[in-house]
């Protein structure tokens, strides 16, 4: 490096600027040190400070809302209601349709057969489970794992959808039919609806399909891991 400009120096240029009628000379001033961590460690305690508060709100919504909630006749027969697990900050959210037996017996979404495709899913796609919100259209299961009727998901859709307000994912997967034909209120069969995006509140939502009709449908399984991917390009991120 050379030596630095003397006073004079610098009184020299500047008076050679002034001379060809540059009025100011542009400078781009010099971070402090340490000013970039700092701004980085004020972000992750923002970010910190939001999650734990949509982690209340959603607390809330569950303790006044649907705790020993009977808003329907699926609560004469449930073991748990299942209210949905995961990062309450989610860039993502999976919404499927309702709780089956194992979801039932241990108040967890997707956890079955069905839910281990779906954990497999989620790992292939560069997220766990504690990074993704999952949720289903209804909370109680229905008898023999029936899809919920009309009247069931009127009375849950409430919930859900201030679950979604509260967690304002970037984008949504809407697992089968239900779920899709649900949020986006039409009778559109899955297999048209799927690998196109539509929009939920202003959230885009792709419907795919459910990780039960997968396990009796392999093949479907690279149309499910077509839709994965443009959520991951939606997201701005890699497929693995």
């Amino acid at each position: 490096m050379g030596e630095p400009l003397k006073k004079e120096d610098i009184r020299r240029v500047l008076e050679f600027y002034r001379a060809i009628g540059v009025e100011s000379v542009p400078c781009e001033p010099k971070a402090r040190p340490g000013t970039k961590a700092k701004a980085r460690r004020l972000k992750t305690a923002e970010q910190k400070k939001g999650r734990e508060e949509k982690q209340k709100a959603l607390q809330a919504l569950f303790n006044e809302e649907i705790k020993g909630c009977t808003g329907c006749k699926l609560s004469a027969g449930r073991h748990n209601i299942v209210f949905g697990e995961g990062n309450p900050a989610a860039r993502l959210m999976f919404i499927g349709e309702a709780p089956g037996r194992e979801e039932d017996l241990q108040g967890r979404p997707f956890v079955g057969d069905a839910g281990k495709l779906l954990t497999s899913l989620i790992e292939k796609m560069g997220f766990s489970r504690e990074d993704v919100f999952i949720a289903n259209i209804v909370k109680c299961r229905p008898e023999g794992n029936r899809d919920p009727e009309e009247d069931e998901i009127e009375a849950c859709l409430p919930f859900l959808k201030k679950q979604i307000g509260i967690i304002a994912p970037e984008a949504i997967m809407a697992l089968g039919r239900v779920a899709s034909q649900t949020l986006l209120g039409t009778t559109v069969q899955i297999s048209r609806l799927r690998g196109n995006f539509k929009s939920y509140e202003g959230i885009p939502l792709m419907p795919t399909f459910h990780p039960a009709y997968l396990l009796r449908n392999r093949k479907d399984k690279a149309l499910t891991w077509q839709d994965a991917m443009q959520v991951l390009k939606l997201l701005g991120m890699d497929a693995g």
